[in-house]
């Protein structure tokens, strides 16, 4: 809707490059910075080619001042090398005699966009940070935001802080999710209730009640990306110790994926060899089809390897997607082919949830989809193979929907107190 009302006004798109960056005032560069997958820093570090790529083109094209702004994300002091790149123009039309006046200023401007709540985030946002070094530049930065966000909201820093800012935002909230999840299996283990302990500690205004949600860890093209980036950065620096505290809370969301994976398999006796089970939501989060580092991803392949059958269902997401996600293609006419070999996992994109209940021994809800909340379970009970499972890694079943329906339930961490967790 905002593309369509301003299209043709004060938006417009081309693919003419050199045109544009020679008429800009002002250019942002927001291009993908994916993690390096090979060479020094491989797996942590991040890929900077694209944005080297623009900051050659601006120097190339650009012929009057012009405002550089990052807005992709990035490692701290990529500003410096922009900077290197564009100050390498002005040298070479310097050595070259030309008689053309161009300059450059660059800002630091990262996005705190979350997925899902885009548009939102971007018309009422918590800040807008701006770093910088040239006042002039910030300013003139800062009016076009002022057109709709007030100015107490926006932040003045250096460059340096700016870069630095956006990546342990994410590293932050992704610790906050971790440290949730280490202590939901903790209270799995002893009784106690994860909703009510971080609806405890969520009203302590110190901590406050976001991103306390036990679930089966965290997702997305951003989290894990910029916590290894930050885990490299501290290494380059010679900070083992703080690159090693950043790197746990990405193990320690490895490790919960297995450890969902693995108590699926323990309540099901050990095996799940001919075993269907029901997987709702592959999308890291709702509303995206999104599936980036989903946790759906690992727990599905370690189920597949247990030799499970799976019945997937995503409203968002394409069966596509989630073939190249785990490398496997889906059993079309499953119902005749799995037969084939029991000893091997397999899946299959369900179109229809209820038919994909009919015999199913268990079903893993990954996604907090609004249409899973309002299963009848009660009728999908009398569908499924007993003795048979629901597994909750969202907590969106109100377990009062479970009653009388013979169904064996589990949800991400409630313990239940008995005599295997009382150690006093």
């Amino acid at each position: 809707e905002i593309v369509k009302r301003c299209r043709g006004k004060n938006l417009h798109f081309s693919n003419f490059i050199k045109e544009n960056i020679e008429k800009a005032d002002m250019i942002f560069i927001s291009v993908n910075t994916p993690t390096k997958e090979k060479g020094l820093g491989a797996g942590k570090a991040s890929n900077l080619k694209w944005v080297e790529a623009c900051a050659r083109q601006v120097a190339k094209y650009s012929s009057r001042h012009t405002i550089v702004v990052e807005k992709s994300t990035l490692p701290v002091r990529t500003a410096e090398v922009i900077k290197s790149i564009l100050d390498s123009s002005q040298e070479e039309i310097l050595n070259n005699n030309e008689n053309k006046k161009k300059s450059f200023d660059v800002l630091s401007n990262p996005e705190f966009l979350s997925e899902g709540t885009a548009i939102k985030d971007l018309l009422y946002p918590d800040r807008v940070l701006i770093g910088g070094d040239n006042q002039r530049a910030i300013n003139l930065l800062s009016n076009i935001y002022l057109k709709w966000v007030p100015k107490d909201k926006i932040i003045e820093t250096n460059i340096w802080s700016s870069e630095l800012a956006k990546l342990t935002a994410n590293a932050f909230l992704a610790q906050r999710i971790s440290s949730i999840n280490s202590i939901g299996a903790l209270c799995e283990a002893t009784g106690a209730d994860v909703r009510e302990v971080s609806r405890a500690i969520g009203s302590d205004s110190r901590i406050g009640s976001k991103f306390l949600d036990a679930g089966p860890g965290f997702g997305g093209s951003c989290f894990k990306k910029d916590i290894l980036n930050l885990v490299y950065l501290c290494e380059y620096f010679g900070l083992k110790e703080v690159a090693d505290y950043w790197h746990e809370v990405v193990k320690l969301n490895t490790w919960h994926q297995k450890r969902i994976s693995k108590l699926i398999v323990k309540k099901l006796f050990g095996t799940l060899t001919n075993k269907k089970i029901v997987i709702l939501g592959f999308a890291f989060k709702n509303n995206t089809n999104d599936t980036r580092e989903s946790a759906a991803i690992q727990i599905c392949k370690d189920l597949i390897d247990e030799g499970a059958i799976l019945f997937i269902h995503d409203p968002k997401v394409d069966p596509k997607q989630i073939s190249l996600d785990l490398g496997i293609s889906p059993i079309k006419n499953i119902n005749q082919e799995y037969k084939n070999d029991f000893n091997k996992g397999i899946w299959h994109f369900a179109e229809n949830i209820s038919e994909a209940f009919i015999g199913s021994d268990a079903v893993l809800i990954l996604t907090e989809w609004d249409q899973y909340k309002d299963i009848n379970w009660f009728e999908v009970s009398k569908l499924m193979r007993k003795p048979s499972w629901v597994f909750d890694a969202r907590s969106i079943i109100n377990p009062t929907s479970m009653k009388n329906t013979n169904i064996n339930f589990w949800r991400i961490g409630e313990g239940l107190l008995n005599e295997d967790n009382i150690f006093f």
